[in-house]
């Protein structure tokens, strides 16, 4: 049983068209969904029922109704998520404070606090399919969801790829990744988009340098 659909997200943005961002880790595609402070305006998950767009995108690659969650979980995913951008992004900064550290941040301490309470709880049950590649996890409940999540979240920030959670380089971007490509030279969410507008704005400077 082998997935072969590529890893990542289809995100939409308001403008442009829409294209593949791959965070690198399960916990960083949960951003994508919303967040503290000025990302707050790009929440999706409403209701319980706006996890399952992400639980068939995300790498978990389970069905829109393999997690049962309710109302108070999807609060749980939520305070999750908003600590986990918290925690990557003043990684990818090299601990430097940002947009995120307003008045209502809880600091470092009661993130980690967050991650630890949901890692505690038992996580998605992990399958093996018979041609012995791994298979989507057993379906679930919102808080076995928020462990897995947060489970990966720990591995990733106390791993050997801490040191490469980036943000994005594109002007206006937020988006986080981590880097696991072999040079550790990734600067883009994607190429496809902000990749892509550097390289336009780049060539549009030079043309304009050479006419003048």
């Amino acid at each position: 049983m082998t997935d072969e659909r590529p890893p990542g997200l289809v995100l939409r943005p308001a403008t442009g068209s829409p294209y593949r961002f791959d965070p690198g880790a399960l916990c960083l595609e949960l951003l994508a969904t919303g967040g503290p402070g000025p990302y707050a305006r790009h929440e999706v998950l409403h209701r319980p029922a706006d996890l399952g767009g992400w639980l068939r995108q995300s790498r978990l690659g389970l069905p829109a109704d393999a997690v049962r969650t309710s109302d108070e979980q999807l609060t749980g995913i939520r305070t999750l998520r908003d600590a986990l951008w918290r925690l990557s992004a003043t990684r990818a900064r090299g601990g430097a404070p940002g947009l995120l550290d307003g008045p209502g941040a809880a600091g470092p301490a009661a993130d980690h606090a967050v991650l630890n309470r949901a890692a505690a709880l038992p996580p998605l049950a992990p399958q093996i399919a018979p041609d012995g590649t791994a298979a989507p996890p057993l379906p679930g409940d919102g808080d076995q969801l928020a462990s897995t999540v947060a489970r990966d979240a720990i591995a990733l920030l106390t791993g050997p790829y801490a040191d490469r959670i980036r943000e994005c380089g594109g002007h206006d971007c937020y988006l986080i990744f981590v880097d696991t490509s072999r040079p550790g030279r990734r600067r883009w969410c994607s190429m496809e988009r902000c990749g892509n507008r550097h390289k336009v704005r780049a060539l549009r400077a030079r043309r304009e340098q050479g006419e003048e």
